[in-house]
């Protein structure tokens, strides 16, 4: 297991990561799109640098306002790592939902909700809201804030013996 500087260590370099990626001033990457490949990174999965899965996240969900990109883009990659850590599909996908749902907690607890409505203040669907989200600077603030708690939260666990104690504490919390 990392020992508490290693960790930080991992973890501040996923948060720079993910800020090299979300915060380039292109803005070529949505949330999701950053904690899905910043993720993948750091766990060390396929495709690390490609977005396409996620692109279609941000927003809440197609511009929707649903839940945090950075929540479903880190679900995602959460998702292939179980799958990739653990041979039975139904308990690698219990993991996985019960990883992302303490993260969602955690992020609601710190920024007081999950849903990108209510996150950001804009309907990103409704005309001209896109671009004034953009013209705000509240994905620089905000946003990039949100994702820095998701990706410092699950960071960590693309150490082996931080993954297996936490699936251990999950099972012993679950009475497995």
């Amino acid at each position: 297991m990392l020992d508490r500087d290693e960790a930080r260590s991992l973890v501040e370099a996923a948060v720079a990561q993910a800020d090299a990626y979300y915060l380039d001033d292109a803005h070529p990457y949505g949330c999701a799109e950053t904690t899905f490949m910043t993720l993948k990174g750091v766990y060390g999965l396929e495709g690390a640098s490609d977005p396409a899965a996620a692109m279609a996240l941000n927003g809440g969900i197609a511009y929707s306002g649903g839940a945090c990109g950075a929540i479903t883009g880190a679900a995602m990659a959460v998702g292939m790592l179980a799958e990739q850590r653990i041979s039975d599909h139904r308990k690698a996908k219990a993991v996985a939902r019960e990883l992302v749902h303490e993260t969602m907690r955690a992020f609601e607890a710190e920024h007081g909700a999950v849903d990108c409505h209510t996150l950001i203040g804009y309907d990103l669907r409704a005309p001209g809201e896109h671009q004034a989200f953009i013209d705000s600077g509240v994905w620089r603030e905000a946003c990039a804030s949100q994702i820095r708690t998701v990706v410092g939260r699950l960071a960590a666990l693309a150490d082996m013996p931080t993954w297996e104690a936490v699936v251990a504490r999950m099972e012993a919390d679950q009475g497995h």
